[in-house]
């Protein structure tokens, strides 16, 4: 789904778009997504439906524009987890945070209703993937990459088996249960999965006999 060339009549106007985008998102709280709708959004934002289409092909489309404008801002590609060196405590810190937005409706609701786009839409997954997905599965390994590199971590992890044990079951029990684990479940989260990469293997553990 690349972006259309913004030349003469369809050049963005920075003030439109940023207004298209906080309507998507203050809409899609209060009427949910199946409701969403572009006519809606274009009068929320004060301008003609056209213009939504020229720019976006789809709700969905708007919808995540909308969504990483508010959520990721200016940080860009100079967004990272914390590193204080220890490697448990900044993960319990990343997925209460996680935790705290999953609590909060104005956040959740937006993600919920992405999440139903993504699985109706192939081309907007793969963009979903691209600019959300990927680029926070890669922050994620940086981290573990850089606890490897402090000797915190086995070299031979795989990295991406990690991230899935450590950020997947937060994100499966809000999916599923509608609400996020509680702050203790994230600790003991940690804490086992931490235990069960760090621990030698069986074949390790029988050359040290």
């Amino acid at each position: 789904m690349p972006p259309r060339p913004e030349t003469g009549h369809s050049r963005r106007s920075p003030a439109s778009r940023k207004a298209i985008l906080d309507a998507a998102f203050d809409l899609v709280t209060e009427v949910g997504y199946s409701k969403l709708g572009i006519e809606a959004i274009a009068a929320r934002a004060g301008v003609g439906k056209q213009t939504i289409y020229r720019w976006w092909p789809s709700k969905g489309a708007v919808l995540l524009d909308a969504y990483l404008a508010h959520t990721q801002g200016d940080a860009g590609d100079e967004a990272s987890l914390p590193d204080t060196g220890d490697l448990r405590a900044d993960l319990v810190a990343v997925l209460q945070a996680t935790v705290a937005e999953l609590r909060d409706p104005t956040f959740a609701v937006p993600l919920r209703a992405l999440t139903v786009a993504v699985l109706e839409d192939p081309g907007l997954a793969a963009e979903y993937e691209h600019r959300l997905d990927a680029p926070m599965r890669e922050m994620k390994k940086a981290r573990l990459r850089a606890a490897q590199s402090a000797g915190q971590l086995p070299d031979d992890l795989d990295l991406d088996v990690a991230v899935d044990m450590l950020f997947a079951p937060v994100a499966q029990k809000w999916s599923t249960a509608g609400e996020p684990p509680s702050d203790d479940y994230v600790r003991t989260l940690v804490e086992t999965v931490l235990s069960g990469l760090t621990r030698p293997s069986e074949g390790d553990r029988s050359a040290d006999l």
